[in-house]
């Protein structure tokens, strides 16, 4: 049975001002809860060098014509500890990455976060990870940014086993363990749900097909999902996987009408053919109005537009 899409809304938990309302924030993703916005989805970075140029680099993971929206003095919350907040003031909303640079944190301790979170949220966690594209983050960690795709694989396998094995067992050159046990497991039967980001490549292919065929495109692929979702399952197909399943993410702007309010049913009119494209679910991205009330209406008629252009 298809599930019907689901919309997610992106928060912006970074600043380029020192003096941020972060309850502001909070109250946003609990305006999103009270409205029926399936997902909030928040970015990650731990640490920022000073070469911001290689965010518009596609080959260093960047994405052509992006740039870095706060400079490296930024202001970065913490994804997991704010989703945790979030988790705590709302009741429905789901708690995604998008995406949790992993590979940045051990595997043992991120797998017993999650699953935390997964736990005291009632089961409402989206893992959404990347490479990322920024050497110096992985450098300021003691880790290989050219290995950041292997320690990726490495992060998540140990998470999966952790999750799924009561007495977990893992060998590869990285680490070894035999007769560990960590308790609890997530609520999500078979763990967490781990969505990939990534351009179209063999890599992420193997990826997809080995942690659960939900994909976040990145680069071109945002905005040719019609070319790109053929290629991608051809992709998974040559991995050895089956790509019958897989999950895409469909990326939309709010839009804004000629007073600066968001503009609904503009926001929502693309929508249809990012389904007909074959998206399986879409994130719209773009700033809400500051007035909390204001907010709550407007999100109130998105969620509605929304699914009446998607029911």
């Amino acid at each position: 049975m298809t599930q019907r899409p689901k919309l997610s809304l992106y928060l912006r938990t970074f600043s380029d001002r020192s003096d941020e309302d972060w309850a502001a924030t909070l109250h946003m993703a609990q305006a999103m809860d009270a409205a029926g916005v399936d997902r909030v989805v928040v970015s990650d970075h731990v640490v920022f060098g000073e070469n911001l140029a290689a965010y518009s680099d596609p080959a260093a993971g960047g994405t052509a014509g992006g740039k870095q929206p706060t400079g490296p003095d930024g202001h970065w919350l913490e994804p997991l500890i704010f989703l945790t907040a979030v988790a705590a003031t709302t009741t429905r909303i789901r708690l995604s990455t998008g995406v949790l640079l992993a590979a940045l944190r051990r595997p043992v301790v991120l797998a017993k976060q999650l699953t935390t979170l997964d736990v005291l949220s009632g089961g409402r966690v989206d893992l959404g990870v990347g490479i990322g594209w920024q050497r110096e983050e992985y450098e300021a960690a003691g880790l290989s940014f050219e290995r950041r795709g292997r320690l990726l694989n490495h992060t998540l396998e140990v998470c999966q086993t952790l999750w799924t094995q009561q007495r977990g067992a893992y060998d590869a050159p990285d680490l070894s363990f035999d007769g560990i046990h960590q308790m609890p497991k997530p609520l999500q039967a078979g763990g967490i749900p781990i969505w990939v980001s990534g351009t179209v490549n063999p890599a992420v292919a193997r990826r997809l097909s080995r942690f659960g065929n939900r994909w976040i495109p990145w680069g071109p692929a945002i905005s040719d999902l019609r070319g790109a979702i053929p290629a991608m399952k051809e992709a998974i197909v040559d991995a050895g996987g089956d790509p019958g399943d897989l999950q895409v993410q469909g990326s939309a702007a709010l839009v804004r009408g000629a007073d600066r309010s968001v503009d609904v049913q503009a926001s929502v009119a693309v929508v249809p053919q990012l389904l007909a494209d074959g998206a399986t679910d879409i994130r719209l991205s773009g700033s809400l109005p500051a007035d909390p009330a204001q907010a709550g209406e407007v999100l109130s008629e998105l969620v509605s537009a929304f699914r009446a252009v998607t029911d």
